[in-house]
């Protein structure tokens, strides 16, 4: 069955059966391998991406109860325009090995769309579900933080 989706403003014809997850839908049908896997049962979040906005395991949404559009890490923003979250994570070298990353990146734009100036309890529990083997939640939070200011210019 043909579905047409809307991914990073683009939209998309594919042809792939119903209960395909999303995430093989985005990297082996479609080549946006910025959304990882990592462990398939939405327990990691390393395939996070939005779907209107908000935060999702793609892992886990089949193609058939995609409800809106999809923003994936390649969506947000470029090496040469990167987003005020990306410049953050830059800036603050959160990335070790880098492989949960963008997943990382992706729900940290769902709590600062929804809580502009988050606190540290904000940033662990939006971030609770995404984890990182290398250990850099700290680095994380101050990538947040960074990141908050830059969005309200200060």
């Amino acid at each position: 069955m043909s579905t047409t989706l809307t991914i990073n403003g683009k939209s998309h014809d594919v042809d792939l059966p119903d209960d395909v997850p999303l995430l093989w839908v985005l990297r082996d049908e479609l080549g946006l391998t910025g959304t990882k896997f990592g462990c398939g049962v939405a327990a990691c979040g390393a395939c996070t991406v939005h779907i209107d906005g908000e935060a999702v395991r793609s892992c886990q949404v089949a193609l058939s109860d995609v409800w809106g559009s999809v923003t994936t890490i390649e969506g947000i923003g470029t090496p040469d325009n990167m987003a005020p979250l990306q410049k953050a994570w830059v800036d603050n070298q959160v990335a070790q090995c880098g492989y949960c990353q963008s997943g990382q990146i992706m729900q940290a734009a769902a709590l600062l769309a929804e809580i502009p100036n988050p606190t540290d309890a904000d940033i662990n529990e939006a971030m609770a579900g995404n984890l990182c083997r290398c250990g850099t939640y700290p680095k994380i939070r101050a990538a947040i933080k960074d990141a908050a200011k830059m969005i309200k210019g200060a």
